[in-house]
């Protein structure tokens, strides 16, 4: 999906937006709509999206920044980006924890800190604010944001190695992929005999690959040939994933529906993420790239609007789609789940997201207007003597 240096690629932002929507429903549990997301069809879900499309923009504006004004510079703006990531990760964290922990002393429902991972900063906080800040501490829904810094954290390394060449990136990061799916390798987290949620070890492969495949387009590189030659298999692949997957998904509301390979497939670890994710993941990649130009008419609709400013503002998006995931689970558990409260708590989570983004998106824009020169008065002539002529000299 490549980005002209003059045009935005909508497409970026619009399946960026797309996979914040769906992770706010997806956290939302026994939420009816998560049956129409990527989940429900694919071995895949948002996650994927979210982390290759940021892999690909994060090598299409760093990239350019490491042309224009050198290694030193480009390091320094991701490093600042790694930081307002870390600052507002923090900051959610404690929304997070005040609004579950309000919650549960609210309805008298302990259960909602076991569920959303709280209790252990209730019981030790002194401990948990320190693991919250190493990144080590991650509450239910806070797995996505750590690994991403982190990818931020070490994508200097990544940018200048696919200045020299791409395949001194690409490489060592399958290497290390391989490495973690075949021993197991994982990165502990806190409380005691917790993981990371998602692994980076494992996670980086996705992000470096959208990374390389956003260097060798800004390039010129042409991928019309391989496309061609991929093109069936991936169609075959994204076809059979999205038939096996499916029956699982009809096999959980009506049984009677076979889950095909569920013995043979299942789990398919999001963890590590399993090669039965990414693999049904990169032909999905294939196809939308394929079938989706640049200049998509839909792209630019009024109806494609409020996703692309979702993936415009996407921090912003996501750090208010958590909280109010969780909202809409309280709500839900207090309130009773019937279908029209769970289509009413999902629009009202929506509508704050598209209308939040909409008004970041006014706010940068007001910002980014050229302010207009103020008309300043003439100035005021010095009082001379009379007779006095203007220049100077004697009027007479």
């Amino acid at each position: 999906m490549p980005e002209s240096s003059t045009q935005r690629d909508l497409r970026l932002d619009f399946f960026r937006g797309l996979s914040l929507i769906f992770i706010f429903v997806d956290h939302i549990p026994h939420n009816v709509l998560s049956y129409f997301t990527l989940q429900a069809v694919g071995f895949y879900d948002a996650a994927e999206v979210f982390i290759f499309i940021s892999g690909f923009t994060a090598a299409l504006v760093y990239g350019r920044r490491l042309a224009s004004k050198g290694a030193i510079y480009a390091t320094a703006q991701v490093l600042r980006r790694a930081w307002q990531l870390y600052v507002a990760h923090i900051f959610l964290f404690v929304l997070f924890v005040a609004q579950v922990s309000y919650t549960a002393a609210t309805f008298k429902n302990p259960m909602f800190n076991d569920e959303m991972r709280v209790a252990d900063f209730l019981e030790e906080p002194h401990v948990a604010v320190v693991k919250a800040l190493l990144l080590q501490f991650q509450p239910a829904f806070f797995d996505i944001l750590p690994m991403y810094i982190v990818m931020l954290v070490i994508f200097p390394a990544v940018l200048i190695g696919l200045r020299r060449h791409w395949l001194l990136v690409l490489v060592p990061s399958a290497l290390l992929y391989v490495a973690v799916q075949i021993f197991d390798i994982t990165v502990p987290a806190y409380p005691a005999g917790h993981e990371w949620f998602f692994n980076p070890l494992a996670w980086q492969f996705l992000f470096v690959s959208g990374a390389v495949l956003a260097q060798r387009t800004a390039e010129g590189i042409s991928l019309t040939r391989l496309l061609r030659v991929i093109y069936p298999l991936a169609v075959v692949v994204f076809v059979a994933a999205l038939i096996v997957r499916a029956s699982w998904t009809l096999h959980g509301i009506w049984e009677p529906v076979p889950a095909l390979f569920l013995k043979e497939l299942w789990p398919a670890g999001k963890n590590n993420l399993s090669p039965i994710r990414l693999i049904p993941f990169f032909a999905l990649v294939l196809l939308v790239a394929t079938h989706v130009q640049p200049n998509a008419r839909f792209l630019r609709s009024a109806a494609a609007r409020p996703l692309v400013l979702c993936g415009q503002q996407s921090l912003e998006i996501f750090c208010l789609g958590i909280l109010l995931s969780a909202l809409a689970h309280v709500i839900l558990a207090e309130y009773g789940s019937a279908l029209p409260i769970q289509l009413a708590v999902n629009s009202a989570g929506i509508l704050v997201m598209v209308l939040t983004a909409k008004a970041i998106d006014w706010y940068k824009a007001l910002d980014r207007m050229p302010v207009a020169p103020t008309q300043r008065a003439p100035a005021m002539a010095p009082a001379r003597a009379p007779g006095v002529a203007p220049g100077g000299g004697d009027a007479r």
